[in-house]
């Protein structure tokens, strides 16, 4: 098996003066290459810490993250934002779109500039807006688009530098099911096509579209599970 993320013994806390709460204590878990990792619990579990210092957002207390053979701990502040561009597409149940661009310019944004032209990037970035279902919406601002539609905006420009591993923190929670299920079926797509996928849910019917399932409890991983995924029908 191809372990391309490892977490050993990760613990995260916080607070000051003396007092802490544990987000993650002593977290351990490794996930090969091309798997569908659904993380879900109560909240207040640590999921969505557990994302961030995964995708190195935050640096965890105690323990060490390697994705690709790569110690994110032995970065410097520079070279892990590299790292996070390059292989790290995070994807928010709150979209993060900039209102005043239009879909096509908010893919753009993550492009580094002076590696090609306008021309090229907007190219790019109407490819990608196709690749989620949105061709012939390449010019409408997030105002003028659905929830689902903003969601595969979010999708699209998490795509820009072909990242390996997707983090998707509650990517239906603003959704209603049916949305959700075309949001869910579009990350079956992107499974297909072997991305890495870690997807923080409080959905107990979301679990079944991934190929295993980890559940905190207090900062602990209480479960891990693998499971068959399958599409909604």
């Amino acid at each position: 098996m191809n372990r391309f993320i490892r977490m050993e013994n990760v613990s995260m806390l916080y607070g000051a003066n003396g007092t802490h709460a544990a987000a993650l204590q002593g977290v351990s878990f490794s996930v090969d290459a091309g798997e569908y990792v659904a993380v879900t619990g109560e909240s207040g579990a640590g999921k969505s810490t557990l994302l961030t210092v995964l995708g190195g957002l935050q640096v965890p207390t105690a323990g060490s993250i390697v994705i690709g053979g790569v110690d994110l701990a032995s970065l410097s502040a520079d070279k892990l934002s590299d790292f996070r561009r390059e292989t790290i597409g995070f994807i928010f149940q709150a979209y993060h779109l900039l209102p005043y661009l239009t879909a096509r310019e908010n893919v753009m944004v993550p492009m580094a500039p002076g590696k090609s032209t306008n021309g090229g990037k907007a190219e790019r970035a109407d490819l990608l807006l196709a690749s989620v279902g949105l061709s012939g919406k390449e010019n409408r601002l997030p105002s003028e688009l659905s929830g689902g539609e903003c969601q595969r905006v979010a999708i699209a420009r998490a795509l820009v530098h072909d990242p390996p591993v997707l983090l998707a923190d509650e990517p239906t929670g603003n959704l209603d099911s049916r949305t959700g299920e075309q949001i869910l079926d579009l990350f079956g797509e992107l499974h297909g096509k072997g991305k890495t996928l870690l997807m923080v849910t409080h959905n107990r019917a979301n679990l079944s579209r991934a190929t295993r399932t980890i559940r905190l409890r207090d900062g602990l991983v209480a479960e891990d599970v693998t499971t068959t995924a399958h599409r909604a029908e």
